[in-house]
């Protein structure tokens, strides 16, 4: 029998923390097992990883990354041990440090580490101390969102939602609207999608919440095109991609509780919005996203079929699928499957 085909790895593998990681050639290879991931869903699932247990850590609120998650866990035949409000809940509250949270989560033996917190820099903070302790080798720590930072995998199911759609990244026209400060799915994507030819960027926002120097810099640095800009209607002209984010009141604290308020209704992509949008354009939203009148994205609107947000969060699944099965089941020395 042949040997199974080598996977390029992305920079930093097992560990998947920040966007900036993966390059054309690694997120191919996620692509396809996302694709394989689907048919393995189809023909009922697999055993792939038997016998593994995935400890998800979740200190902020989740829902479609914490289940989708544990249903790719449950599809690969994987089971899954979950703390939810873990900063509540566990000894978080009695001021224990992340470090050792993670080390001894490590005694447990669990095959990957997915991780949700409220501070930036917590999930390279885990996968620094992230170690099997029998065989001194990294246990893979997965960036569920840490804080204002960063989402890798919503960025990775982001960019294959766009994949399946287009067929191709290179030469996307990206619009990203909203809360661009605080919204670590803008961040990441803008991160990702930056390593692809032809690329662009459309950033609006109010001036309150505009993107991070620090992506700003990144962009120029690798000559990526991008116009930043207050006014929707301007800011999606011509775009294939409208990426919506909402005003996370959550990230608004004590003083700026009424600047919230202020820039919550500056956003809203309604139907007259969507009007100025090409027709070949797809929309996009990591959701949860507010509802009634000061939604940033209507559900009058989810029967355009311009509007993907629920592929997206099925893609979420895929996603994580091929996530564990590049992590939990290939060798870093050969770059094939371990079993």
């Amino acid at each position: 029998m042949a040997a199974p085909p080598a996977v390029h790895l992305w920079a930093g593998w097992p560990h998947v923390l920040r966007a900036q990681q993966f390059d054309p050639a690694s997120l191919d290879c996620v692509f396809r097992e996302a694709r394989l991931a689907e048919e393995i869903i189809n023909s009922g699932g697999s055993n792939l990883l038997k016998g593994k247990i995935i400890l998800t850590l979740f200190y902020e609120p989740s829902t479609r990354t914490r289940l989708s998650f544990e249903f790719a866990t449950y599809h690969l035949g994987g089971r899954v041990l979950s703390s939810e409000a873990a900063r509540e809940f566990s000894s978080a509250a009695k001021g224990e440090s992340i470090e050792d949270t993670i080390r001894v989560a490590c005694r447990y033996r669990p095959a990957a580490i997915v991780i949700r917190h409220y501070e930036e820099g917590a999930a390279e903070r885990a996968a620094a101390v992230a170690t099997d302790p029998r065989t001194g080798r990294p246990v893979p720590v997965f960036n569920a969102g840490d804080g204002p930072g960063q989402h890798p995998t919503q960025a990775l199911l982001d960019a294959y939602t766009i994949w399946r759609v287009r067929g191709t990244l290179d030469g996307a026209t990206v619009a990203v609207a909203g809360d661009l400060l605080n919204g670590r799915t803008a961040r990441s994507l803008c991160y990702l999608l930056a390593k692809y030819p032809g690329v662009s960027f459309r950033l609006i926002a109010p001036r309150a919440v505009q993107m991070k120097e620090d992506l700003l810099a990144y962009l120029r640095r690798h000559k990526v095109p991008f116009v930043q800009t207050e006014d929707l209607a301007v800011g999606i002209r011509g775009a294939d991609v409208l990426y919506v984010t909402r005003i996370q009141k959550e990230r608004f604290g004590g003083d700026a509780a009424a600047e919230y308020e202020r820039v919550r209704d500056a956003f809203s992509v309604t139907s007259d919005v969507l009007a100025d949008l090409p027709p070949h354009a797809i929309v996009m939203h990591p959701l949860p996203r507010v509802e009634g009148s000061h939604s940033e994205l209507p559900t009058s609107v989810d029967a355009d079929p311009r509007v993907v947000i629920f592929d997206q969060t099925e893609a979420g699944m895929y996603i994580r699928m091929a996530l564990l099965k590049l992590t939990c089941t290939v060798d870093r020395v050969t770059g094939r499957p371990s079993r």
